[in-house]
């Protein structure tokens, strides 16, 4: 079979041991994203199979009506918001799923991004690289309020790595999240609002769904401190577009730390927030470590084996009458 692999960012995915498991098929692999649909109909217009690495690309319905050839989608994650379930399906095309979603690295992240902007790391060690002295002040992390919207799994670690550093956790999210807080002795917010505006660091560990697209607004940025932090290793398009460059520009929050975009990759540094000495930026890097990425791509693998074989496949669109494999 031929399998490509149309966004291997970090050029490893053939480094990982379980790559073994379909070594022996034509696999071709991309290092850079197609510019546009025409060129990513190009790219997989012999595919037997295509590994779609998390939001990546857009699997729209014109993009697949253009792919003849193509037998199977295999998702690295659960779901995803950028495949046309419905187009797929009815044109017979099965999109094998995940099963995993570990929390350990974009907490771990979260975390780095906490110590690293509050002690002002990553500026400091560029400014030191440049021969500048002497350095800034930075902010104490111990006995600051850390603000969790969402505890869930992410959120969780976050919180509890959060008072390992002697933080004051102050959680706001749905009635799950608020029990969660009571039952590991976190202090609730009273509101949004209050979250917003108590915060020193707040981390955004909301799951993007269409309900939370936007659910941060200005008037929410507005409320916070000119010392405070936002943290965003979730999604960007949970923050109303544009408001946290406004938000930052206004002074309201002071500082930044953020991984995700709404538009990427991030390439040739053309992005405003990388101009700005009080924003910390990485590159979309909350799930990129080894086991994390050995973790996902061998349950996509597996199922594109299962495939072969003929077995039965965990499908995100269980109904689909598979077409026929030429």
């Amino acid at each position: 079979m031929k399998i490509v692999i149309p966004n291997d960012y970090q050029d490893m995915v053939d480094r990982l041991p379980c790559f073994s498991l379909i070594r022996h098929h034509d696999v071709v692999r991309y290092r850079t994203p197609a510019r546009d649909e025409n060129e990513l109909a190009q790219r997989l217009a012999d595919a037997d199979v295509v590994v779609v690495i998390r939001e990546r690309i857009e699997l729209t319905r014109s993009l697949l009506e253009r792919l003849p050839k193509l037998k199977l989608i295999a998702l690295i994650g659960r779901t995803s918001q950028y495949i046309d379930m419905a187009a797929a399906t009815e044109l017979g095309i099965p999109v094998a799923t995940g099963v995993s979603n570990s929390p350990v690295a974009p907490a771990e992240l979260t975390l780095a991004l906490i110590v690293a902007s509050r002690r002002n790391i990553a500026l400091e060690a560029e400014r030191m690289r440049h021969g500048e002295w002497p350095c800034t002040l930075s902010h104490r992390i111990r006995g600051s309020t850390l603000g969790i919207f969402g505890l869930g799994a992410i959120g969780a670690l976050v919180a509890e790595g959060g008072k390992g550093l002697g933080m004051n956790v102050l959680v706001w999210g749905q009635e799950n999240s608020l029990k969660k807080a009571a039952a590991a002795g976190y202090e609730a917010a009273k509101s949004k609002a209050d979250l917003f505006e108590r915060s020193d660091v707040l981390s955004l560990s909301v799951r993007l769904r269409k309900e939370t697209r936007g659910i941060v607004g200005p008037e929410d940025l507005a409320r916070m401190k000119p010392t405070s932090l936002l943290v965003n290793v979730a999604r960007a398009e949970l923050i109303a577009p544009g408001a946290l460059l406004e938000a930052l520009n206004k002074g309201r929050p002071g500082y930044a730390a953020v991984d995700v975009y709404e538009e990427e990759p991030i390439v040739d540094g053309n992005h405003p927030f990388l101009k700005m000495p009080n924003v910390l930026c990485t590159p979309h890097l909350g799930w990129a470590e080894w086991d994390n990425f050995e973790l996902y791509f061998r349950e996509t693998f597996e199922q594109i084996v299962k495939f072969e074989k003929g077995e039965p496949l965990r499908l995100g669109n269980p109904t689909v009458k598979p077409r026929a494999k030429r």
